[in-house]
């Protein structure tokens, strides 16, 4: 009997204990809640606004739907210097204008992702786009080296190479009407981030069923989905209830292709380090990974498979698919501009005359007018429309005051088109970009490759990219979009991308010099 009130006894403790614990950490969230919305009071925001649950009923759970309501209220408050939501108990900031973005990306405190980007840990882990704090610093002093403009060039004969087969594709298409190129152009961009990236051909433009390319897409969409519903940030609600079992069988694909390319790769390695011929063939191919896995830190230590499997993932879904968006998005900004598009082909001709040799590095150069043509581009049309920072102590913002544990989205696509530094900014002009005219231009007024210390590091390789394919384009076909701008209805996801494509017509170009 003792026995039984003793354990009855230690049970009613630990369930008091646990309580009050569990008591103790509710009053501990809510007090910093309370806090926050305290602080957060005098900015502006939306409404209605209900507790614990924020704004999240008043956003749409269509990815189309969505932006054009971000991109509604920035609108609605561009008078107001920033915006403030609450998603379920988390409180964001809408940052729209320079000043304030300013703010943010320039100061080193707050250099960490915001709390949605935990959602891509289980498949890119803490690589370089979502590590934080000293990993984040050793990894990019590590890894800088590797994007060296020497070492870029390498990757030029693999652009044209793949540049080679877009053309051969979009050929069966040229006159012979209207057709969707967006996906043309993705696997283009796909088989180019393999092969540069991790040395493996997909053959992505041929194979375009394959498992891999349909989980890169589907990830995508369902990690977005769940960002904006925080009913299933919790892991156990989204397994049961959300997308979780999809997720995890989109994952394990997605992780076994790049675990076999790392070992296989690895293995290639070592055999051709005691084989000098294969070693010279190597060099004249190398891949990130190659660069990844004799990487070594401070200490003089490597990268464990898991940490360059980490980098490898991170390359595979920020070098494509945001080089494939701006490509596409020029490829229509082209097609509806015909002045401008005969003024890209001009430059090209006096370039390449007559030629049909491949881009090199001095042609890269001196294709000044493409160059601005793509950077218009990524202005109307930014690849990432926008992106989250968490701010990690108390700040003032425009004198308001914001509390460590909000998070700030910057809001790109709104950014970009601020008449104070781009007058009628709905217009595409690429003269803009011309050095004459960016005098004086605010330095985070245009920030298609974020900014600051946490700057895209793959954004020379992604402008190298995107000069090869449009000018491989430009040379063969004349471009015709068959879409008005209001047609495109961009979807704002974690790529801005057309929701029906992009849709052109080609002709082909019989002499390079006929204009």
């Amino acid at each position: 009997m003792l026995v039984e009130v003793g354990e009855l006894l230690n049970g009613l403790i630990v369930f008091l204990s646990l309580l009050t614990l569990l008591t103790f950490i509710t009053i501990h969230l809510l007090k910093d809640y309370m806090r926050k919305w305290r602080d957060m009071k005098p900015i502006p925001g939306i409404h209605p606004t209900y507790p614990l649950l924020g704004n999240a009923l008043n956003f749409k759970s269509n990815g189309r739907d969505f932006f054009c309501q971000l991109v509604g209220y920035t609108n609605e408050f561009r008078n107001s210097p920033l915006l403030k939501v609450w998603i379920g108990p988390v409180p964001f900031l809408i940052l729209y204008h320079a000043e304030t973005i300013e703010t943010v990306l320039n100061n080193p405190i707050h250099m960490d992702k915001a709390y949605v980007y935990n959602f891509l840990h289980p498949w890119l882990g803490t690589g370089l786009l979502t590590s934080t704090g000293d990993k984040w610093r050793r990894r990019r002093k590590m890894l800088t080296p590797t994007f060296h403009f020497s070492i870029l060039t390498e990757f030029l004969e693999v652009m044209n190479e793949q540049a080679e087969v877009l053309i051969e594709k979009l050929e069966k298409h040229a006159g012979k009407g209207p057709f969707n190129c967006f996906n043309h152009i993705t696997l283009c961009a796909l088989d180019i981030i393999c092969e540069t990236a991790m040395g493996k051909k997909i053959y992505a433009q041929s194979n375009y069923d394959s498992d891999y390319v349909r989980c890169v897409y589907r990830m995508s969409d369902i990690i977005t989905r769940r960002q904006r519903m925080p009913w299933y940030w919790p892991d156990i609600v989204y397994k049961y209830f959300g997308e979780g079992r999809e997720h995890n069988r989109s994952l394990k694909i997605l992780h076994s292709f790049t675990e076999s390319v790392i070992h296989e790769r690895s293995d290639y390695l070592s055999y051709i380090e005691s084989d000098s011929e294969s070693d010279q063939g190597m060099k004249k191919r190398r891949a990130f990974l190659d660069m990844l896995l004799k990487a070594t830190d401070e200490n003089g230590k490597n990268l464990t498979y898991k940490d360059i499997q980490e980098e490898v993932d991170t390359f595979m879904f920020e070098g494509h698919d945001t080089t494939a968006a701006a490509m596409n998005w020029a490829v229509h900004l082209l097609g509806t501009h015909p002045e401008v598009q005969k003024k890209a082909q001009q430059e090209l001709f006096e370039v390449f005359g007559e030629s049909e040799r491949p881009v090199n590095t001095e042609d890269l150069k001196k294709l000044r007018y493409l160059e601005c043509v793509i950077k218009e581009a990524l202005r109307l049309f930014p690849s990432v429309p926008f992106f989250a920072r968490a701010i990690c102590q108390d700040t003032q913002i425009n004198g308001y005051r914001v509390p460590k544990g909000a998070n700030a989205i910057i809001v790109t696509y709104a950014l970009h088109r601020d008449p104070r530094f781009f007058p009628d900014p709905e217009e595409f002009r690429p003269e803009r970009f011309m050095p004459e005219n960016s005098v004086g231009r605010h330095p985070y007024a245009y920030i298609p490759f974020s900014a600051g210390l946490r700057n895209c590091i793959g954004q020379r390789f992604a402008i190298m990219e995107e000069k090869v394919i449009l000018a491989s384009i430009l040379r063969s076909f004349n471009i015709v979009a068959c879409q008005k701008r209001e047609d495109l209805r961009p979807l704002g996801e974690l790529v801005l991308r057309p929701e029906q494509g992009i849709w052109i017509t080609l002709e082909r170009r019989k002499k390079l010099n006929q204009f």
